[in-house]
């Protein structure tokens, strides 16, 4: 065991300690009084200028609950060039649960990376249509929409499976784990694939969906641009609205009220919720906005804002990695924890991430 820290601290990468620590939620004085160093010391370990001793090896492993090997660079975890992250409000969303959630992120790429030299994922086809971030003015969402699903050659219609459909183009879709479920939904591009991380707490399928589809709005339009900015989540809203809803289909079936019953029957034709129609109705100027807002009011006095009346069907569920990990254990060419093993990733970080539903517990 001493042998294998002090080869650790010889080929010790700052970057997976930062990466371990974000996965936490340490803040680096947190880290340091854990291991009884000082914070510089912790930053100097982090940014490569200092390499920490093997006793320090062992007990950074510890605090961190991941096993040493984690800290050495391999070609199953390359650093991923990674774009900003969106998340929804910056203003509600720590730095310290950001970060914890772009490593988990990061996490999940290191481990398809990994899997990928086993099973043939299908190739990244996310085209980009930039739309400046700093103008709300134009169409230029609802045009990355329209030539978005023309690329991916989507029937008129209800788009289907969504997750499965942009699991098909190439990118990753996860589950983020309950301890970071105070993070809404969130997505960033990285140099092997775009990546779209979901809520685990928010258990409706047409709100999950309307999710997907802003994340993915975000992904062909906004790798430049500022996350967090009220315009760019409402180009993203924007986008998403004209994916699952085009303009040039749906407005003719669109009341000018608050139809309630009508409403109903569109939500279940379109897979979308009855918030999504009622902001499709103003949008589109089908529906006034006082009308809008009554209705709104009605919605929110009704607590449909939580849960919408009607059937809900089931999440739609990622398959990527879940499929793939059942492949190569059913081939016997792989179990959970010989890919854990390969990507230096934690049993139950793993298991998290490539589930299909979200874990209850850890496991």
């Amino acid at each position: 065991m001493n042998d294998r820290l002090e080869d650790v601290a010889a080929l010790f990468d700052g970057g997976r300690l930062t990466l371990a620590r974000q996965l936490t939620g340490l803040r680096k004085n947190a880290l340091a009084v854990q291991i009884q160093k000082t914070p510089t010391a912790v930053a100097a370990y982090e940014n490569g200028s200092k390499r920490p001793a093997a006793s320090t090896v062992a007990a950074l492993a510890l605090a961190l609950d991941v096993n040493p090997a984690f800290f050495i660079t391999s070609p199953s975890n390359l650093p991923a060039t990674t774009a900003t992250p969106h998340f929804r409000s910056l203003r509600s969303t720590s730095q310290i649960s950001r970060d914890q959630a772009h490593a988990y992120g990061c996490m999940a790429v290191y481990i398809a990376t990994a899997i990928e030299r086993h099973v043939q994922f299908p190739e990244r086809n996310l085209p980009q249509h930039p739309v400046a971030g700093d103008s709300s003015a134009g169409t230029g969402p609802e045009e990355a929409a329209r030539l978005l699903r023309k690329e991916w050659e989507l029937p008129s219609g209800p788009v289907g499976h969504l997750i499965r459909l942009v699991e098909n183009h190439g990118c990753l879709v996860v589950f983020s784990p309950l301890d970071n479920a105070t993070v809404d939904a969130y997505s960033f591009d990285t140099a092997q694939r775009p990546v779209i991380l979901l809520n685990p707490l928010k258990d409706d399928y047409y709100r999950q969906r309307f999710d997907v589809a802003h994340e993915i709005g975000h992904l062909v339009m906004h790798l430049d641009a500022e996350p967090g900015s009220r315009v760019v989540e409402d180009q993203a809203h924007r986008f998403a609205a004209e994916l699952l809803m085009p303009a040039d289909e749906i407005a003719n079936e669109l009341p000018h009220k608050a139809d309630w019953r009508t409403l109903s029957q569109l939500k279940q034709r379109w897979n979308v919720s009855l918030q999504a129609l009622l902001y499709r109705a103003r949008t589109l100027e089908i529906m006034k906005d006082v009308t809008y807002r009554n209705a709104m009011t009605t919605v929110s006095t009704r607590g449909w804002r939580r849960r919408e009346p009607g059937p809900m069907p089931m999440l739609e569920q990622p398959s990527l990695l879940p499929r793939a990990v059942e492949l190569l254990h059913s081939e016997n060419q792989a179990d959970e924890l010989t890919l854990a093993n390969e990507c230096q990733a934690p049993l139950r970080l793993f298991r998290t991430i490539t589930s299909r539903t979200p874990l209850t517990e850890a496991t």
